[in-house]
C-alpha cells in the first residue's frame, strides 16, 4: 500500500504524560538474553536519520519516507533454533508515542532480506514493528539456498516468522517495560501465506491478521507457474508477443466492462466474463491487432485452469482483466524461476533439472506429500485462532496475474465449510476482492487502501468491516474511490452522482 498514513492513536488508552525513551534505554538491549537468539545491534536512530542498505527493496513513492520517520530504537538479532538456522530479524520501536501494539510484517516470493519499507510504514503509524529475512539470503526469484538445507526450508516455511514474533515481542517488552496490548500481522503474497500459517499453526501469536493475495497453496501455485510458463514454449507459434497483451486486455474490457451496469475501465467480477479470445482470431496470416490460432489456444489456456496430462485440474487460471501483466508468466525464455525453483531445489533437489521435463501428474502429488503442510498454508480449521479471539482480513485483486484471485476464494470457501457456515466464519474471517487491482497493489482499479485500521477496530472494538474504501491514484492525485465489499457482496452504483466516488455505491448481494 502506497498511501502515507498518520500514526494511529492508542485505542482506549489515556496517558498522563508521553513516554520518551533515551538512547541509553535502547543500548541496554544489547545485553538482553533470549532463547537461541543473539542481539547483534541495539542503537538509537534520530528522527529522519535512517539510511537503508544499498540494493534493498525500494520504498514506494507516497508510502512513507525514511526522512519523515520519528526517532526510534533499532534492534537487530539472529535466531538459531536449529544447527543450520540463521534467522535475521529487526525490531523498530518508536522512542515516543508508541501506540502500545506490535506489528509483524511479511515478505514476498523467495526473498531473503529484511524489508525496510515495511518497517518504516509500521513505525510511522506508531507500532513496534518487526520483519525477518526468513532465514536465508536470496532474491525474490531464487530458491537455490534451499538445496541441502532442510532446516532452512523449515525456517522459510514458518519457523522464522514465529521466532521473530516471539522474540520480537520479548524485545518490545524489555524496552517499554510492558508487553504489547495487541499484536497484528500485515503481509501480502508470501506475506499473506505467512499470515495464514500463523493463524493455522500459531494461533496465539497475533490478535489480528491481514493476509493479502496469499501464496498459500505453494506446491500448486509454483507448479501452475511452470505450467503457464511452458505454454508459449511448446512451439514458436505458441508465443504471444508482449505488444499484444494490451490488445487482448482492451478486447476483454470491451466484452465485460459494462456487465456491472457501468463502463469504468474495470471488470467488476471476472467470473461473469465469458470473453473468448477466439473472437480475436486473425482472418489471414498474423497482425498486431489479432491472434493466430496458436496464440488463441495459448490465451485460452491461460484463462483456464492448470491441468495435468490426464486432465486433472490443480490450480485456477488467470482472470480476464489481468492481461497487462501476463509478461511475468509468459515472457520466457523459460518458466519463471519463482515457480520452477521450488521443484528444482526442494522437490527434485537437482540444480540441473529442466522445468520442461516436469511431469505434472507425478510431480504435483509428490510435492504435496513431501511438503506435508510445511510451506503450504491450506488448513481450513481455524478453530483455535477463532477461540483465541483472532480476526482475519484477507484481500485479493481480481486482476492479479501472479496468483490467480480464485485461489483466495477457494481457501475462504474451504474455511466456511470447515467452520460451520458463512455466518460463523464471518464472525472472525472476512474476504475482500478488489476489481481491477493487480498483485498486492497497482492496476486500473482502486488499489490503495488500509486493511490494518479496520482490523484494529474489529479486534479492539468489535466493529466488523462491511467494506473498505480503496483509491486509485494518477500521479499523486486520487481520481477514483470505490468500496471493496465483504465477500460475496459487490459494489453497485446507486444511480446518482459520480461513479468515481465511493459514497455513490452500496454493497449488495451479487446478481
Amino acid at each position: 500500500m502506497r498511501r502515507k498514513f498518520q500514526p494511529a492513536l492508542i485505542a482506549g488508552m489515556i496517558l498522563a504524560a508521553p513516554q520518551h525513551f533515551a538512547a541509553a534505554d535502547c543500548q541496554k538491549l544489547a545485553s538482553l538474553k533470549l532463547a537461541d537468539t543473539t542481539i547483534t545491534l541495539a542503537e538509537s536512530v534520530p528522527a529522519g536519520g535512517f539510511a537503508p542498505p544499498a540494493g534493498g527493496v525500494p520504498i514506494m513513492p507516497g508510502l512513507v519516507s525514511y526522512k519523515s520517520l520519528p526517532a526510534f530504537c533499532r534492534v537487530a538479532a539472529t535466531a538459531k533454533p536449529s544447527r543450520d538456522s540463521e534467522i535475521k530479524f529487526e525490531v523498530w520501536m518508536p522512542e515516543a508515542n508508541w501506540n502500545g501494539k506490535f506489528e509483524g510484517t511479511g515478505n514476498g516470493g523467495w526473498l531473503g532480506e529484511i524489508i525496510y519499507p515495511a518497517l518504516a510504514l509500521g513505525l510511522s503509524r506508531g507500532f513496534a514493528v518487526a520483519n525477518t529475512d526468513t532465514g536465508h539470503t536470496s532474491g525474490v526469484m531464487d530458491a537455490s539456498w534451499a538445496l541441502g538445507h532442510p532446516e532452512k526450508v523449515t525456517d522459510f516455511a514458518y519457523r522464522a516468522v514465529h521466532e521473530m514474533t516471539v522474540q520480537g515481542k520479548a524485545i518490545v517488552a524489555a524496552y517499554y517495560g510492558k508487553s504489547p496490548s495487541y499484536s497484528y500481522w500485515n503481509g501480502c503474497s508470501s506475506g499473506g501465506k505467512q499470515g495464514l500459517k500463523e493463524a493455522q499453526k500459531f494461533p496465539g501469536d497475533y490478535n489480528g491478521i491481514v493476509a493479502g493475495a496469499p501464496a498459500n497453496y505453494w506446491t500448486h501455485l509454483t507448479a501452475a507457474t511452470v505450467w503457464v510458463g511452458l505454454l508459449p514454449l511448446k512451439t514458436p507459434a505458441s508465443a504471444i508477443p508482449a505488444e499484444k497483451f494490451p490488445f487482448i486486455h482492451k478486447a476483454a474490457l470491451q466484452a465485460c466492462d459494462a456487465l456491472d451496469g457501468i463502463k469504468d475501465g474495470v471488470i467488476d467480477d471476472p467470473r461473469n466474463c465469458h470473453f473468448d479470445p477466439q473472437a480475436l482470431l486473425c482472418k489471414a496470416g498474423d497482425a498486431p491487432d489479432c491472434l493466430t490460432a496458436a496464440q488463441v489456444e495459448t490465451a485460452r489456456k491461460v484463462y483456464g485452469p492448470a491441468t495435468t496430462a490426464k486432465g486433472v485440474k490443480f490450480f485456477p487460471g488467470l482472470e480476464p482483466g489481468s492481461e497487462l501483466v501476463w509478461g511475468f508468466m509468459l515472457g520466457g525464455p523459460e518458466p519463471s524461476r519463482i515457480g520452477s525453483d521450488y521443484y528444482t531445489y526442494i522437490i527434485h533437489q537437482d540444480p540441473h533439472w529442466d522445468p520442461r521435463t516436469m511431469d505434472f501428474d507425478k510431480d504435483v502429488p509428490f510435492a504435496d506429500k513431501f511438503d506435508h503442510g510445511a510451506i503450504n498454508a491450506m488448513d481450513p480449521n481455524l478453530t483455535a485462532f477463532k477461540a483465541h479471539g483472532g480476526k482475519l482480513i484477507m484481500y485479493h485483486g481480481w486482476a492479479d496475474a501472479l496468483i490467480p484471485s480464485q485461489n483466495s476464494i477457494n481457501y475462504y470457501n474451504s474455511v466456511v465449510k470447515a467452520m460451520g457456515g458463512a455466518q460463523k466464519t464471518d464472525d472472525f474471517f472476512r474476504l475482500f476482492m478488489a476489481p481491477g487491482m493487480g498483485h498486492c497493489f497497482g492496476g486500473e482499479g482502486p488499489n490503495v487502501f488500509d486493511a490494518l485500521a479496520p482490523l484494529e477496530q474489529w479486534v479492539e472494538k468489535g466493529n466488523a468491516p462491511e467494506s473498505i474504501v480503496a483509491s486509485h491514484f494518477t500521479a499523486s492525485n486520487v481520481d477514483r474511490t470505490r468500496p471493496l465489499c465483504v465477500y460475496p457482496k459487490v459494489a453497485r452504483y446507486n444511480g446518482t452522482g459520480s461513479t468515481d466516488q465511493a459514497a455513490n455505491f452500496s454493497c449488495k448481494a451479487p446478481d
